[in-house]
């Protein structure tokens, strides 16, 4: 899917007082747009999606329906480790106008490839959105093999993956089970433009809620076929994509965000936010990229 190509932007959610900030959210979607990120994945990872109670997750999605209005894809974090609970949140989405919905594996409780298997597909059988794999093992522990992932890929509505194993190995291994017209986005944003040079289309990254002009940048150029721009400006933005790393996500993003002035630092427990050191680096890194003085 073209339209789902390039810089897709995992949205954090900005919190006020332990409540979302809804005005502030829609003022970082109109950057995004304006920077010109490809789409936006609201209620996902970096949303905080597993602190997010049922009833804030479906106003995520809302409030990012209505901000996109149409001008780029909103592709909704709809996944659970509950197969009913996802098929909720993914008939949710396709009632709220969302574009695709992004379905995480089932964590904690660790199913088989064969249980995998039967959750996507189940999923896929509830809606008529497109629906993007999200394989993250580190968070979930429960890892999509290539095998799976080439099943899935026969079931029409499932169309990519955001492939967050940082092993570039398996994005040759997987176009070659899935088929080259099978969309694989990078979650890793190190590794962004390798990921492309092996066969993807993109990434749904985290740093582009910091630097949105210049991810996008990166994956235009990237998929032209321009690698000495797009490596150019991956080396520019890796100091950035390491530190905002450095601690669990999305605490370092968003203290990098409240520097900037455009949400505040809030994480929802357990997570809490960066470290003294990690906060002088961000800083320093900001400083470096122009982004604060």
């Amino acid at each position: 899917m073209k339209s789902l190509e390039g810089s897709l932007t995992a949205l954090v959610t900005p919190f006020s007082g332990g409540a979302i900030d809804e005005k502030c959210f829609v003022r970082l979607i109109e950057r995004q747009i304006a920077a010109g990120t490809a789409a936006i994945c609201p209620a996902g990872t970096t949303g905080e999606s597993a602190t997010l109670t049922h009833a804030e997750h479906r106003r995520i999605i809302d409030i990012a329906v209505a901000a996109a209005a149409g001008r780029v894809p909103v592709v909704a974090g709809a996944g659970s480790n509950s197969t009913a609970e996802a098929i909720e949140l993914v008939r949710y989405a396709e009632n709220a106008g969302a574009n695709a919905v992004l379905c995480v594996t089932g964590y904690y409780n660790k199913p088989t490839q064969g249980g995998l298997i039967a959750h996507f597909t189940a999923l896929h059988e509830e809606t008529r959105l497109p629906i993007i794999l999200y394989n993250v093992p580190g968070r979930t522990v429960a890892n999509l093999s290539v095998e799976t992932i080439g099943v899935l890929s026969k079931l029409p509505r499932i169309v990519g993956l955001k492939d967050a194993t940082g092993d570039l190995a398996r994005v040759a291994l997987q176009r070659l089970a899935s088929g080259p017209d099978f969309l694989q986005l990078s979650g890793e944003d190190m590794t962004a433009v390798g990921f492309n040079a092996m066969g993807g289309r993109g990434c749904i990254g985290v740093t582009a809620n910091v630097t949105p002009d210049l991810c996008a940048k990166m994956q235009r150029a990237s998929l032209a076929g321009d690698l000495e721009t797009a490596r150019a400006l991956q080396d520019r933005l890796a100091p950035l994509h390491d530190v905002i790393f450095a601690e669990t996500s999305p605490g370092p993003v968003k203290y990098a965000l409240s520097l900037m002035g455009l949400c505040s630092d809030e994480v929802r427990l357990p997570l809490v936010g960066p470290t003294e050191p990690t906060k002088a680096r961000i800083r320093s890194v900001l400083k470096k990229l122009e982004l604060i003085s």
